[in-house]
């Protein structure tokens, strides 16, 4: 956490990189299972990088996936869950997962189209809630800007779950992120990288850098 905010660096892709995140202050390194993204790795990749990784909790993120891919998951030392998912995904499934995992550790990433907020459904399944940029054919990781009004009018609306905003954050907009949010945590990826799946050191050092130096 720095000053105040907590941090995720997700799209982590080798021990390098999550120990250069997990130095630069980041409290969850995120770990990407969704086989089409430019940041995939598998299970057994995450497995075979678990010795040399900090101790910093891990989270993996997926979309849509089956309760037996959660147990495998949960199997592999996972603390958190992020699930991306379409918003007409039955809540009968998006109530499995909370079942497998466990409500707390469930992070649910709606796929939110831009006339829709999250239904009362939806928020009694699972205690912290992710919302990203939406765009029709992809799920996250589209390195475009999200809706900091819409994010700061659910946060404010329901206090008792936790949010995270996710979207596009970089050095250079993370100030305007938070003073318009109201945001007390942060998903970065895609602002931090050189290429999809590589940390830059000198984005993360300067991320860094703007919230210990700033009040937002």
């Amino acid at each position: 956490m720095i000053a105040g905010i907590r941090i995720k660096v997700c799209g982590l892709t080798s021990p390098g990189d999550a120990e250069l995140a997990d130095r630069c202050g980041a409290d969850y390194l995120g770990f990407n299972f969704y086989p089409k993204s430019p940041r995939a790795i598998t299970l057994a990749q995450f497995r075979a990088m678990q010795p040399k990784l900090p101790a910093g909790k891990k989270v993996a993120v997926g979309v849509s996936p089956t309760t037996e891919e959660l147990r495998a998951w949960t199997g592999a030392g996972i603390d958190s869950f992020q699930i991306h998912f379409p918003t007409y995904t039955p809540p009968a499934t998006v109530a499995a997962w909370a079942e497998t995992v466990g409500p707390d550790k469930l992070w649910l990433a709606p796929k939110l189209p831009p006339d829709e907020d999250l239904t009362s459904e939806l928020l009694s399944l699972a205690d912290t809630f992710l919302l990203d940029t939406f765009q029709a054919d992809k799920f996250g990781g589209t390195g475009r800007i999200g809706d900091w009004v819409k994010f700061a009018r659910h946060q404010q609306a329901h206090p008792a779950r936790t949010w995270i905003l996710s979207g596009g954050l970089n050095p250079e907009n993370i100030g305007a992120a938070l003073r318009t949010s109201g945001a007390k945590f942060v998903d970065i990826n895609s602002g931090v990288e050189s290429a999809p799946g590589i940390k830059d050191g000198a984005k993360l050092k300067r991320f860094a850098m703007l919230l210990h130096e700033s009040r937002f």
